[in-house]
């Protein structure tokens, strides 16, 4: 072993005959009955939502994107798999369930239909949708942990320091600031990453020895320099490892925290929010394996797509965690932007959040996903705007594609299956300079899209696919001449 392990009174060192996951004791089969052999998957993740908040467009934003992914793929001909869902153990559910004064696992029920019913609405593509209370993931996370401790990368040891319940994480001293709430004049501690509010704490849990890991993740960051999109974000990333990093801790006292997965073989702690989500992208791809089947439900992942709040946790500690198994990190992570009203941070307290199920009812589901993409940031934050989507829906949808569908396909001046006909038997003639200024269009559409797409920015895409719309839309007008004959 790399390193040595400091284990707890109540703890004994396990072999590795001594652990079966609980799903696997009765049902061997279980991570790869349902796989199919043969070439990789493509595959695709959102995050996985927080349960305790209703959803804003941001998540319909992100969701989005992965399921243009998905569908290109697919047009492409390519098996494609696309995996969204909640996360459902922690502080902030714990806390909003007895807030609620509802049981921690209805309160989740409830959330994840939410969310359910928002990845329906929105027509993702989703092959799974994984819950964190699910019991594959419970075993998963299990195993996953027990294979971090059996390659010693898992100590106890006493913490102290700030930690945030509404980014489920700890922070270092240089990472908290004092600030001022305007509303209610309070003075209070928060992450100078999020803004969100810290508490300081000292107790005694495990750790994670993520300080070994620094030269291992640089060579990573060095030999895949796309893996993080975009590539500003990518050098935050790095110079952040550059800089050093300290161990995680990865578990709270269950009397701090009892809404979550144990750790195994120690009732008295419970495993880390973030490490426990973090290992859904593998759940749903079959982990743990079974020999010969890593990679058919779809691991490692091509595209995992998140907002830039989360970047530290994906981007550092996920590959971390992977390679300390020995297991591939994820091949890309599409790091993306906020969205914004009146160009400020949307927020609950603020009255400003935008309900993704309001904005499909009021404007149509292909409407609101053609402006999220059309006008959403990857790098920059875009603002939100009601007047915006109807200006994007009246020149893109209704005077642009709508108009060259109904020229096109309701002419009086010719038939498209005549014309397919003349084109086959090479009656058309020879194309005038307009004609072969569209076709010069057309016959280079297509591979410019797919270099955007293999970008990860189908902003740019859509883009591209509109710019041509707008370009042909005159050409196909009839003129005066034709209106005459």
């Amino acid at each position: 072993m790399l390193f040595g392990r400091q284990l707890g009174p109540k703890q004994k060192i396990l072999r590795t005959s001594d652990w079966v996951c609980k799903s696997c004791r009765s049902k061997s089969a279980r991570f790869s009955s349902s796989i199919a052999s043969g070439a990789k998957p493509y595959y695709i993740t959102t995050p996985i939502f927080y349960v305790n908040a209703a959803p804003h467009v941001g998540h319909l934003y992100t969701i989005v994107l992965t399921d243009i992914f998905k569908r290109w793929q697919v047009l492409k001909g390519n098996t494609a798999i696309l995996c969204t869902g909640t996360d459902e153990h922690g502080m902030k559910i714990q806390q909003a369930a007895s807030k609620a004064n509802i049981p921690p696992k209805e309160f989740c029920d409830s959330g994840a239909t939410v969310f359910q019913s928002l990845a329906k609405r929105a027509k993702l593509s989703n092959d799974h949708f994984v819950r964190t209370t699910d019991k594959d993931h419970v075993a998963a996370v299990e195993y996953f942990w027990y294979m971090l401790r059996e390659r010693g990368y898992i100590y106890t040891s006493k913490h102290e320091g700030w930690y945030s319940v509404s980014d489920e994480a700890f922070y270092p001293e240089s990472a908290v600031e004092k600030r001022l709430d305007p509303f209610t004049g309070k003075t209070f501690m928060a992450s100078q990453e999020t803004g969100k509010e810290v508490e300081w704490t000292s107790e005694a849990n495990y750790h994670f020895r993520l300080s070994a890991f620094k030269d291992r993740l640089l060579d990573f960051y060095k030999a895949n320099p796309k893996f993080i999109i975009p590539a500003r974000r990518m050098s935050d990333v790095v110079k952040s490892v550059s800089d050093g990093l300290e161990d995680l801790s990865i578990s709270r006292p269950v009397e701090r925290l009892s809404w979550g997965i144990r750790v195994p073989e120690d009732e008295t702690q419970t495993i880390y929010v973030w490490l426990d989500a973090l290992v859904n992208y593998i759940t749903k791809a079959g982990y743990p394996w079974a020999p010969g089947q890593k990679n058919a439900g779809g691991w490692p992942a091509d595209v995992q797509v998140i907002g830039k709040d989360i970047v530290r946790f994906h981007c550092i500690y996920w590959p971390a965690f992977l390679l300390a198994l020995d297991l591939e990190p994820p091949k890309q992570i599409l790091t993306h932007a906020h969205w914004t009203m009146d160009h400020q941070k949307m927020a609950k307290s603020t009255g400003n959040v935008v309900n993704p199920f309001f904005a499909m009812d009021r404007f149509g589901v292909d409407v609101m996903r053609y402006y999220l993409v059309h006008d959403g940031g990857i790098m920059d934050d875009s603002d939100y705007g009601n007047h915006v989507i109807v200006e994007r829906y009246k020149k893109g949808l209704q005077g642009g594609l709508g108009n060259l569908t109904s020229r096109i396909t309701k002419s009086n001046l010719w038939s498209v299956r005549d014309s397919i006909k003349a084109a086959k038997a090479g009656t058309l003639g020879e194309p005038d300079e307009t004609t072969l200024s569209q076709i010069q269009v057309l016959s280079t559409l297509r591979g410019e899209v797919a270099k955007k797409i293999d970008e990860l920015n189908p902003g740019a895409a859509l883009q591209l696919i509109m710019n041509a719309v707008y370009e042909v839309n005159p050409l196909t007008s009839p003129s005066e001449n034709d209106l005459n004959t």
